[in-house]
């Protein structure tokens, strides 16, 4: 392989890229405006983040019975658990659209749980294992993983608002970055060789 081809294939997969530079864009201006639609109306952020879920868990339970009717390669067992799961699923969705401030609530103690276990599996790992790289770090984001998920449970209602921010503030950040992407992108549309250049 000559240096010539092994520096034309990152080449052209930026030229490539930046072909669809615009795309990229788009994507940038979306992430920014639902990030600052998310910061102006943190409650609305709220509501369709638990009608997504909603949404989504009745989506699953209807195609887990899809799934449990129509697909031959499963026995009769496999065929009762998914259609079992159908119905929890899509019972549930419906409750979690029907009941808005309980589906938030529910979400927010399943994450103040997740963080306050995750928390404390970090700082164990990082006690027990013998001498990682980083220990230090690792016990340190245990620590403030574990306080997170004991404000989040102690505190839920105030968590949901400090949520709907964060998810604001992390969209205009990932938004602003995608569009400085775009715009660098752009730079390289044109600058693929040649397919059979000598």
């Amino acid at each position: 392989m000559t240096e010539r081809t092994q520096t034309a294939a990152p080449v052209n997969a930026l030229a490539g890229l930046g072909r669809h530079w615009g795309l990229v864009l788009a994507v940038g201006l979306v992430n920014v405006g639902a990030g600052v639609l998310a910061l102006t109306w943190p409650g609305i952020t709220l509501v369709v983040a638990a009608v997504l879920f909603g949404i989504q868990l009745i989506a699953t339970g209807l195609f887990r019975l899809i799934a449990a009717f129509s697909d031959d390669a499963v026995d009769g067992g496999v065929r009762a658990l998914l259609a079992v799961l159908g119905i929890l699923s899509l019972v549930a969705g419906v409750y979690a659209v029907r009941h808005l401030l309980v589906t938030l609530t529910v979400l927010v103690l399943l994450l103040g749980i997740f963080w306050f276990v995750n928390g404390v599996v970090e700082v164990v790992m990082g006690l027990v294992a013998p001498s990682p790289p980083g220990r230090a770090w690792q016990v340190g984001s245990g620590v403030l993983s574990v306080l997170a998920g004991v404000v989040v449970l102690a505190y839920p209602e105030l968590t949901l608002v400090g949520l709907a921010v964060i998810l604001g503030v992390w969209l205009l950040a990932y938004g602003i970055v995608g569009i400085l992407v775009a715009v660098r992108l752009r730079s390289y549309r044109h600058d693929a060789p040649a397919p059979f250049a000598a």
